[in-house]
């Protein structure tokens, strides 16, 4: 990657998980399923206020998923945000409303990360869609928020440092949680991981 690239395009790209749903809390993966925010999820959104006000962001990219929605709202970012469809969750086809527990029942070695999802979208099938997200983002200038799910900014963590979403298995992400991608010189790099707002200090 040219150095120019860094530069000239975009600095860092902001990625916020969405805070705590009924579902996030009972570990069900939650895809297509359009939950809301929980009493605490909103207060999770609205202590990301300070941290991100802090900050000066040339464009607010945001799922269409309510939850997503809701928290870059409360985060003080709703008046500026665009809604990107790209940035939903993965489709877990068969698997959505189920945990991860539950599923390993009857598949002992079923995994999100390498099993195959009926009716849903695999491990490739997100890279790709990763993949395109990361060429508009790396057209685009200056400092980008980016408001989406757990799952799916593992996975982009893991293309834009190493250009494999399956690095997204090692990176965890709470939720109402911030990490910044940017650069170390020419080098994509994770600046920072899984910080959670004022929570932390």
């Amino acid at each position: 990657m040219a150095s120019s690239q860094a530069t000239a395009g975009v600095r860092e790209i902001w990625l916020i998980r969405h805070g705590e749903t009924a579902w996030s809390l009972s570990g069900q993966h939650t895809g297509r399923t359009d939950i809301a925010l929980t009493d605490h999820g909103r207060e999770q959104a609205r202590a990301l206020v300070p941290v991100l006000a802090e900050q000066t962001f040339d464009a607010v990219l945001c799922s269409p998923m309510s939850r997503a929605l809701e928290t870059c709202q409360l985060a003080g970012l709703g008046d500026r945000m665009t809604i990107t469809a790209d940035l939903h969750e993965w489709d877990y086809g068969i698997y959505e409303g189920r945990t991860t527990a539950d599923i390993q029942k009857t598949d002992p070695d079923w995994s999100v990360w390498r099993s195959p999802i009926p009716q849903g979208e695999d491990l490739a099938r997100v890279q790709q869609r990763v993949q395109s997200v990361i060429e508009a983002l790396l057209a685009m200038r200056g400092r980008i928020a980016l408001f989406s799910h757990a799952h799916f900014l593992r996975a982009l963590g893991g293309c834009w440092a190493s250009g494999a979403a399956e690095l997204g298995e090692h990176l965890y992400l709470e939720t109402a949680s911030v990490s910044v991608l940017g650069f170390d010189h020419d080098a994509r790099a994770i600046r920072r991981w899984n910080a959670v707002g004022a929570r932390r200090g």
